[in-house]
């Protein structure tokens, strides 16, 4: 399976960041996670949200960000991987000058239905 990045359509998820599905079982055919690439502008912030079922991974590529897990607040810079558990609250605020960019792994796949906003 390849997914062109060029041929995916950014989209606003319900925590308010810039979503693009790189990878996705409803479109590409794969079973059991999906890949997103998630933009977040420069002073803007993510609404705290939880996932029910889903497991997620973070992975910052671009940009300076403040996280929220559960009750810890920590910063977030390129390179470093955050894993966010079923029913943990989180939400990250890009602090920087550049916009925040972070791929975002999901198993089981991401669903709008498994968004919980707090």
């Amino acid at each position: 399976m390849l997914s062109h990045y060029r041929d995916q359509t950014a989209f606003q998820t319900k925590d308010g960041s810039e979503i693009r599905e790189l990878m996705h079982p409803n479109v590409q055919g794969n079973r059991a996670q999906s890949l997103a690439e998630a933009r977040v502008e420069p002073g803007q912030e993510t609404a705290l949200h939880r996932h029910l079922s889903s497991e997620e991974l973070y992975h910052v590529t671009a940009g300076t960000g403040l996280m929220t897990l559960g009750d810890s607040r920590f910063q977030i810079l390129p390179g470093d991987t955050v894993a966010i558990t079923p029913g943990t609250a989180h939400c990250v605020r890009n602090v920087g000058d550049d916009t925040l960019v972070i791929l975002c792994c999901c198993s089981p796949p991401y669903a709008h239905g498994d968004t919980e906003l707090l």
